[in-house]
């Protein structure tokens, strides 16, 4: 008559797995640090592809190796190469030739302000709104900041390729590839205007070749 008044249902109890099956002893377990402390636990199964089971692998640093060309530790900043003096030349360089032009761009906009009118109905001076002096001289700075800066940009950049190959050339660095980077840069600039404007471009950037020259003495 089980099936008409229902029958127990039987409890399953789960087994119990011993307690040498669990790797550790229960009863010697006092915090985690004990579990992670013990010699089952072993962090490079975690997770094989962390590579856990490997040695430390350095990164190889010969690229971050200063220059040991003879007179190029005598610059204001360490450099690894020609690279270096590339980048932070043309870029310096650059930065500086924008200041300048956006400083003569402002002083040009100031000067060249639009002045006011006299109607000739009322006969009074019309001033000139605030919006179109400003528009006058974002747009001469504008003008000469992008300009001078270009300008001495490709400068930097023929100066210091120029100056490389002749330390590779020489196996030194010294003031004399500098002046002759200047000469030879500021000839090539202005060699589509002519003879005489290369000889100026020339002697101007062999002067500033020879500041820059006696500025890295006065400092070091």
């Amino acid at each position: 008559m089980s099936w008409l008044f229902g029958s127990k249902q039987e409890k399953k109890e789960t087994p119990v797995a011993p307690a040498g099956q669990a790797g550790f002893d229960a009863n010697q377990i006092s915090d985690i640090s004990s579990i992670l402390k013990s010699n089952t636990l072993d962090p490079t199964k975690l997770h094989p592809l962390a590579g856990l089971d490997k040695d430390i692998e350095y990164l190889d640093l010969d690229e971050e190796k200063l220059t040991t060309l003879e007179g190029a530790g005598n610059g204001l900043l360490p450099s690894r190469g020609w690279t270096d003096d590339l980048c932070y030349g043309t870029g310096t360089v650059y930065v500086l030739g924008l200041g300048l032009g956006g400083i003569r761009g402002l002083n040009e906009g100031l000067k060249n302000l639009p002045q006011g009118r006299v109607d000739p109905v009322t006969n009074q001076l019309r001033p000139v709104p605030f919006k179109l002096k400003l528009n006058t001289v974002l747009n001469q700075v504008t003008k000469f900041g992008p300009h001078m800066g270009n300008n001495a940009g490709v400068l930097a950049i023929m100066y210091n390729l120029i100056d490389s190959s002749l330390d590779n050339i020489r196996n030194k660095h010294d003031d004399l590839n500098s002046l002759a980077a200047g000469f030879l840069s500021g000839a090539l600039f202005r060699s589509s205007k002519g003879l005489k404007p290369m000889g100026y471009s020339a002697g101007a950037m062999t002067l500033v070749a020879a500041a820059w020259c006696g500025l890295k003495r006065l400092i070091n």
